[in-house]
């Protein structure tokens, strides 16, 4: 077996690093390992990879922040010989917000792999709990080391059980030292020794112990706290030697000085398993339960260690069946109450030392190793899951069912709220036309495609919004505050061409006349503004609400005209700015920039302009040419935008620049007829549901709302009208693309009741 290891790694000080030497060396010594094809992917704090001088199994180094080295690892181990890999996981090691930069990498990656999980959080933020969904969806196992971290990935993270390998803490494969150098040195030379090991921070809880000395002391005199290891680097950082300075102030004050020690160094695991030998008792007294996997306790009891403990959740089931000893969190009156009993009955102490050390040889990492062994084995056997010989293009299985309480959330009796604070509705920054006619988009398609009353309920709130919005010239304001005040004289041309849009779509498919006729009454209104627009999205949006109206009058010789005005406007600006290599209407892609080309197509359609339809395709190539790096949509950023012969920005990346690709392509399909379109639609639609560059998904399945934006390293956790309506009306837009696509594909590609899905969905 050939396995790559992604995880930090020695000389790197770090608990995670140490455990994943172990668990190569363990696995090493089996005949089934090939060691000099098998390599391990270190990750580096800092951009200074050379800041540790890794050994040479270390054949790749990741930059924690550095989004770009995660994909070239995925890369690296995917064209490497391989049979599979272990993911070590803390959401500190890896980059971007919660780690996320991670699921760069597992999800370029082509080989089987498990992931280990060191931290389950019991109350974890969305981004938290996503990035570990994502990861268990993508890996054969994911392995945890309690059986309260099973529980927790199961109720809170809904993570399927079949999902889920416990495997214990690994420990060292080492027997008691008869001659131990440490108990012979001066410091441990007839004393009785208190042991506590590792990073040094205030969450350990080291005070607790300092405060029960003086009644320990007053009963055993020779008494000797030890504290092994440095202060925790984040503390350093920010605060210096501050908490080990107010120990020993704490101990002064107490009389207890000379019954403390501090050895400030990392130490070797052969050293500490000779301090763990050496000691009377090792305690733990962390101050809360939330510590799922300690390595620390584990290797405590691997040699064999009376251990004492705070009832975290990892010592809860370690020290179970009197393998060691719980005192509740801060008391310190019950520890040394216990610590007393066990230093003065020899029965007692001893049986907790024997009961350590049987349970303890089941954790070494030669059979800790075996297991590890088997579950890659199974990875690798399972393969591939198997599936359909010829899936459909759009899987509506995969699809989350229409929930549109988010927009009802937004919706009140006036009209639909542009933003929210995560989810709920921010009443102060009031309402815009732009919104309310996505909004009464939304409502007619989802009306039109299965009957959703909910929707049609929505539409007069809509309408009326937008009929309160007009002006006595035909144009349309934009703002309206939340007490109903205009807030401005007249809109912008893209909130024009958005509400014309609206209302040329609800000629179209209006669920009733009395609908019919005042959309057509608004809309003629506002035609004379139409040879006004100077500006190409507004263009474009008015452009494709007159090819709605169309649809419903194919003879109107006067609004063909102006469909023919306004495309011949787009398709000079594409002739003025058009060279070799840049096939686009501007000089710079801004926002909702597949709108242009999608304008065109529906031109076309309406007309049958056949040069409509060739700078459209033109345009759509040269889109595609930078849009779908790595498999998934990266929409233009708004950071800066897209300069003429220039990079893509990428982030932050918006909902509404996704939507008007799903659109764009949706309407592609149906001109062409070419399912790589139908493709191309449907991956930009799972850009919303985390096929993306971070692969986290901005619908919101609890919310059911979406959020504002892609960032460089996280999500904009705010749900407003936009991002929303972006959401759904993709999702409606899908949803009719998976219908046209069963009636234009050859039925044996499907199961039998997956047309009955697409509608029920």
């Amino acid at each position: 077996m050939k396995i790559a290891y992604i995880s930090t790694y020695p000389p790197r000080e770090c608990g995670l690093a140490t455990f994943n030497q172990n668990l190569v060396n363990a696995l090493s010594i089996n005949p089934s390992y090939e060691a000099d094809k098998s390599f391990v992917v270190a990750m580096n704090e800092s951009d200074d990879i050379n800041e540790h001088a890794y050994p040479n199994e270390v054949k790749f180094v990741i930059r924690q922040q550095n989004q770009q080295d995660y994909i070239e690892a995925a890369n690296f181990i995917n064209n490497s010989e391989v049979d599979t890999c272990i993911i070590e996981h803390e959401f500190g090691i890896y980059g971007g917000n919660s780690g996320v930069f991670l699921l760069s990498l597992i999800n370029k990656l082509e080989k089987p792999f498990i992931t280990i999980l060191h931290t389950v959080l019991k109350e974890p933020n969305f981004m938290q709990q996503t990035i570990i969904k994502e990861i268990a969806l993508k890996s054969s196992k994911i392995v945890v080391m309690s059986k309260k971290a099973v529980l927790f990935l199961t109720s809170i993270y809904q993570i399927p059980s079949t999902s889920i390998k416990l495997i214990e803490h690994g420990v060292p494969d080492l027997e008691p030292i008869v001659n131990n150098e440490i108990s012979q040195s001066e410091l441990f030379r007839n004393r009785k020794v208190l042991f506590t090991f590792g990073l040094i921070s205030r969450n350990k809880g080291l005070e607790t112990v300092i405060k029960a000395l003086p009644s320990i002391v007053a009963q055993h005199p020779d008494v000797l706290y030890v504290i092994l290891g440095n202060t925790h680097p984040g503390v350093v950082k920010h605060n210096g030697e501050e908490y080990r300075d107010s120990l020993k102030v704490l101990a002064k004050d107490l009389g207890v000085e000379n019954n403390i020690a501090f050895v400030n160094k990392f130490v070797s695991e052969n050293e500490l398993h000779q301090y763990l030998t050496a000691c009377h008792l090792y305690i733990t007294p962390y101050l809360n339960e939330a510590q799922i996997t300690s390595g620390t306790l584990s290797y405590a009891i691997g040699a064999g260690a009376a251990v004492v403990s705070t009832p975290y959740w990892h010592a809860e089931e370690l020290l179970a069946e009197k393998r060691g000893r719980l005192f509740d969190f801060k008391n310190d009156v019950a520890l040394a109450n216990i610590v007393n009993e066990l230093l003065s009955d020899e029965s007692k102490y001893h049986e907790l030392k024997m009961n350590a050390y049987q349970y303890g040889l089941k954790l070494r990492w030669p059979a800790i190793g075996n297991v590890y062994l088997k579950t890659l084995q199974n990875a690798i056997d399972a393969g591939e899951k198997p599936g359909r010989i010829s899936p459909p293009i759009i899987d509506v299985e995969k699809m989350p069912a229409l929930n549109l309480s988010h927009i009802n959330l937004l919706t009140d009796d006036t009209g639909i709220i542009q933003h929210a604070r995560f989810g709920i509705p921010n009443l102060k920054e009031g309402y815009c036309i732009d919104d309310n006619a996505r909004a009464l988009i939304l409502a007619l398609m989802a009306y039109e495609q299965n009957k959703n009353h909910s929707a049609l309920k929505l539409m007069p709130i809509y309408l009326s919004f937008i009929q309160y919005m007009h002006t006595d010239d035909g144009n349309f304001r934009n703002f309206l505050s939340f007490n109903r005040n205009y807030l401005d004289e007249v809109g912008s041309e893209d909130s024009f061409g958005r509400t014309i849009w609206s209302l040329g779509y609800l000629i179209n498919v209006a669920p009733n006349n009395s609908y019919r006729e005042f959309g057509r009454e608004l809309f003629s209104n506002s035609v004379a503004h139409f040879k006004a627009l100077k500006h190409l999205r507004g263009m474009a949006n008015t452009l494709i609400g007159v090819a709605y109206y169309l649809s419903a009058h194919p003879g109107d010789e006067l609004i063909i005209k102006e469909a023919n005005q306004l495309a011949n406007s787009l398709k000079n600006a594409y002739k003025a700015n058009k060279d070799e290599n840049w096939h686009w209407f501007e000089d710079i892609l801004t926002y909702d920039n597949a709108i242009l080309p999608l304008a065109l197509l529906h031109h076309f359609e309406a007309t049958g302009n056949i040069e409509s339809y060739k700078i459209a395709m033109e345009s759509i190539d040269f889109l595609n040419s930078f849009s779908f790096e790595n498999g998934y949509l990266n929409p233009v950023g708004n950071a800066g935008w897209m300069k003429k012969h220039g990079k893509n920005p990428i982030y932050d990346q918006q909902a509404i620049e996704t939507m008007a690709m799903v659109l764009l392509y949706g309407k592609t399909y149906d001109v062409t007829k070419d399912s790589k379109y139908l493709s191309l639609m449907y991956t930009s639609y799972e850009w919303f549901l985390g096929k993306n560059s971070l692969h986290i998904p901005l619908y919101d399945f609890e919310t059911h709302g979406c959020a504002d934006g892609l960032q460089f390293n996280s999500v904009n956790r705010n749900q407003g009208a936009e991002s929303t309506l972006a959401y759904f009306v993709s999702h409606l837009a899908v949803l009719k693309a998976a219908e046209a696509e069963y009636e234009t594909l050859s039925p044996p590609l499907f199961e039998e009741d997956e047309y009955a899905k697409t509608k029920k969905l």
